[in-house]
């Protein structure tokens, strides 16, 4: 099933967000979000009527580092023994086909697509062999961060955190494995980092189940699992595009901070 959270685009239609399932160039309309009980409605939307949320309520962001053993070579870094984990801001969730911008601070902004977890219950110190009870389901999410700002910083949080920095979506797809996924990003219509989920060190389900140990995750709650190798920047006027099999692809373009005011 393909989850997608959206809001109507005419203006006499235009309301409140709403969730449905893709088919084809259709959506099914369910009755309330995915973290609910729901069913099927008789309302049909088509795609480009509607424009694609965010499908997340994402209380916190949860990011998985140096996650793939070629991107861990490519930054000369041993393979970790267990997961580098970091959190990114809320606010810097972005639409899918929303813009990126880059601060006036940042002179290098980075692109790094990953493989995302939608958490879909309340869960706290959950076993692996229990975490697919516990996901919604898996989206593209872009990891937008300013390098040399993190270099400066030597932590994460600010690098990291400005708000446009966390594109998801739009496509959450459950009941899929996530272990063995082609990774893709593109940028301007070039590929710049192509990989599969199977380099992982740690696999999406221990990775959460990790994460539970630590905090109490939220319906909602996205988890990164980590970026492949390939990382470069993004400048304004780019176009970058994640695109991760059997899920789908999350497009945003780049401006310049104040460019959008001029």
């Amino acid at each position: 099933m393909r989850l997608v959270k959206f809001i109507e685009t005419k203006a006499e239609k235009a309301g409140r967000p709403k969730w449905g399932i893709v088919e084809d160039d259709t959506i099914k309309e369910i009755s309330t979000s995915p973290f609910k009980k729901w069913k099927e409605t008789k309302k049909k939307h088509k795609i480009y009527d509607v424009r694609f949320l965010a499908p997340c309520k994402a209380g916190k962001i949860i990011c998985a580092g140096l996650n793939y053993l070629e991107h861990a070579k490519e930054l000369g870094i041993s393979i970790i023994e267990e997961p580098v984990i970091f959190l990114k801001a809320a606010t810097s969730v972005l639409d899918p086909g929303g813009t990126i911008i880059r601060p006036s601070i940042c002179h290098r902004l980075d692109y790094e697509a990953e493989l995302a977890v939608i958490i879909g219950k309340k869960i706290k110190n959950c076993s692996v062999k229990e975490v697919d009870d516990c996901i919604l389901g898996y989206t593209c999410f872009n990891d937008v961060t300013a390098r040399d700002i993190q270099k400066i910083d030597g932590q994460w949080t600010r690098s990291k955190s400005f708000d446009t920095f966390s594109p998801v979506g739009p496509v959450v797809a459950t009941s899929i494995d996530p272990g063995r996924l082609d990774v893709k990003l593109y940028l301007n219509g070039d590929v710049m980092q192509s990989s599969n989920t199977s380099d992982m060190v740690f696999s999406a389900q221990k990775i959460v189940s990790y994460i539970s140990t630590i905090m109490t995750l939220m319906p909602g709650d996205v988890i990164a699992t980590g970026t492949p190798s390939g990382i470069g920047e993004m400048k304004p006027g780019d176009v970058v595009e994640v695109d991760i099999e059997k899920i789908g692809t999350l497009k945003n373009c780049v401006a310049q901070e104040g460019d959008l005011d001029a």
